[in-house]
């Protein structure tokens, strides 16, 4: 996920309530889980060259999530509950969240996660690991009475206070008449098949955390006069009492939720594709709500027709305040200045992020290089070769950067410039198949670089682009 500042366009611009909500947890873990094409879109068609198989299916053991928030009428704070079922995938006895707004930057400004009870019958108890984070922690760790066998099954529920700061763009804060949150509960931190992601957090601008995809439920409780833009298939809101209505949503296979509150106008249109896109202005935005509906059904067109079916069934896009960049979540964006680059952007990344997966400490360049990529593809393409000899490995891990424009420009730039060089070097057409291809045997999954590699294999001059540029090493390359 990308909380992205004005450094992204530089770049750019080179390559062109405690205990609440029994009732909804108890529906969340009774609630079969969806089918496994279900919030994919429509059906992906062939690639431009080649053949791949048939777009991947969420794993049916995913997690099922249910996110219960109730947001005072102060707009500063969150309170909720959240209820995880998780099926094991190698033994384990314990379950790790990650707290995200407990980041230094976005404690800085004020926002902290806490958590205030646990619940379940394999709870032996609970608490909080540093993770490089502020108080109280960056992690969350649940100790099971009993180890978990691959295959076995365990029910929890979190309390929790999420406290909203102000004072520059992050992906939680609030402003006059608008609260936003996203990863505002606590976060499953898995790699299935690998184990728990305990990677710590970073001083820069950037995203560490590593999350698998979930049956995903998500309920809000608002002041009456206030519009819920989020993550999920929305339902109309509920009647007003006391003064508050109660919106919902679904999304069978999101990875984490963004969820924003305000004084919105809103307009709903429809792809020819079938997505369903929702957008929303705040008073005085400079822009209207169907203006930026627009925006976002032509570039949900245009990177469809090269990465495949879009993965979601609708796409939420509010226009927050201030200049800030851009931040995505599965089938949501939260928008920070209208500015149709980034806007982009943050559609890429509904395939490189929210559907193909990635650790975004290990291997940030999986999501940013490709979404960067994504960008440029079609717009003047500037100075690549300056961005390709830039210094640095793209493939960097996240703690490997002394600061946030080394990050933008290693990774952003030069991995960008990386993807359109080893493009150029393979044939368009048959990079672009191979990178459908890719996308689509990785779909819901958690990539890594030995699948970039993998999918490039019959390309060598693709590979060697990407080996000389540090994106791929060469023990990542296929024997």
């Amino acid at each position: 996920m990308t909380a992205r500042r004005r450094a992204v366009l530089a770049v750019a611009a080179l390559l062109l309530v405690p205990g609440c909500g029994t009732s909804f947890a108890d529906t969340v873990a009774a609630e079969a889980r969806a089918s496994a094409d279900a919030g994919r879109g429509v059906p992906p068609g062939d690639p431009a060259e080649g053949d791949c198989a048939e777009r991947a299916a969420p794993d049916p053991d995913r997690p099922r999530v249910g996110l219960d928030f109730r947001l005072d009428d102060d707009l500063r704070t969150v309170t909720g509950t959240e209820t995880v079922v998780f099926t094991a995938d190698r033994a384990t006895v314990e379950l790790v969240f990650r707290l995200v707004p407990n980041a230094p930057g976005a404690a800085a400004e004020g926002n902290r996660l806490t958590v205030d009870a646990v619940r379940g019958e394999d709870v032996a108890g609970s608490g909080y690991e540093d993770g490089q984070a502020d108080g109280p922690g960056g992690l969350y760790v649940i100790r099971l009475e009993r180890e978990l066998e691959a295959g076995d099954e365990t029910q929890v529920a979190l309390d929790f206070t999420l406290l909203l700061g102000s004072g520059g763009f992050e992906r939680v804060g609030t402003a006059e008449g608008v609260s936003w949150w996203a990863s505002g509960a606590p976060l499953l931190a898995r790699e299935p098949g690998v184990g728990w992601a305990r990677d710590p957090f970073v001083g820069i601008l950037g995203e560490t955390a590593t999350s698998p995809v979930a049956d995903t439920h998500i309920r809000v409780s608002a002041p009456a006069a206030l519009t819920v833009l989020m993550t999920g298939d929305q339902d109309e809101p509920s009647a007003v009492r006391d003064g508050r209505r109660t919106w919902t949503a679904t999304e069978p296979v999101a990875r984490d939720v963004s969820v924003a509150v305000g004084e919105f106008a809103t307009a709903t249109t429809t792809t020819p594709g079938g997505v369903r896109v929702t957008t929303g202005v705040l008073p005085d935005a400079g822009m209207p709500a169907d203006g930026l509906a627009d925006w976002t059904v032509e570039a949900i067109g245009d990177l469809a027709e090269r990465f495949g079916a879009f993965p979601y069934r609708t796409l939420t896009v509010p226009l927050l305040p201030d200049r800030g960049g851009g931040i995505e979540y599965p089938s949501s964006i939260l928008l920070a200045g209208a500015d149709q680059l980034v806007l982009l952007h943050e559609v890429a990344h509904m395939w490189f992020y929210g559907m193909v997966g990635d650790s975004q400490f290990r291997d940030p360049w999986l999501d940013e290089a490709f979404a960067s990529y994504a960008e440029s593809v079609g717009f003047p393409p500037g100075d690549v070769a300056q961005q390709l000899a830039l210094p640095g490995d793209v493939g960097a891990a996240m703690d490997q950067f002394s600061e946030s424009g080394q990050y933008f420009e290693q990774v952003y730039g030069k991995g960008a410039a990386a993807l359109l060089t080893a493009r150029d070097a393979a044939g368009p057409r048959a990079f672009d198949a191979a990178v459908r291809c890719y996308v689509d045997a990785n779909a819901w999954t958690i990539a890594t670089p030995d699948d970039v590699a993998r999918a490039l294999a019959d390309l060598p001059a693709a590979l060697d682009v990407l080996v000389d540029a540090g994106a791929l090493r060469p023990e990542d390359l296929p024997g």
